[in-house]
């Protein structure tokens, strides 16, 4: 069985190993990112929501940088939200403000009922540069 190529961004190691799943694995050529949520760094949800999106998002950057990415080599984004009907309005702008320029990922968003505490979480699959790759 292959030994799977983990990516720890600095700093959040001990909450990945305390939920027993890894925050991304690179594995020909691509990077799988975990769902990532607005949690500071105890785990703890970031009450305003506005902020726990950019959180969330701060997150997911710290683990593409980790692996020598950018939001720029993201193709696939899977977007989780709470309640959406009441959520969205307050989501989305901040999103696009995060989102970066044309040509866009792929997108898919889907409606739940439960976070573990949290409104939004975003789950990418990205396109490891030739120079990450390896």
């Amino acid at each position: 069985m292959p030994v799977r190529d983990v990516v720890f961004p600095a700093g959040r190691q001990a909450l990945y190993e305390k939920n027993r799943y890894s925050p991304a694995i690179r594995s020909n050529g691509f990077l799988f990112v975990s769902g990532q949520v607005g949690s500071r760094e105890d785990g703890s949800p970031e009450p305003d929501l506005k902020a726990q999106v950019r959180l969330a998002f701060a997150n997911l950057n710290a683990i593409l940088k980790e692996a020598g990415c950018t939001f720029d080599d993201v193709i696939d984004v899977t977007a989780f939200i709470v309640d959406p009907h009441t959520h969205f309005e307050t989501i989305w702008p901040v999103v696009h403000e995060l989102w970066g320029d044309a040509p866009y990922p792929t997108l898919t968003g889907i409606g739940v009922t439960w976070l573990y505490g949290f409104q939004f979480e975003i789950k990418v699959i990205a396109k490891l540069p030739e120079s990450a790759a390896a």
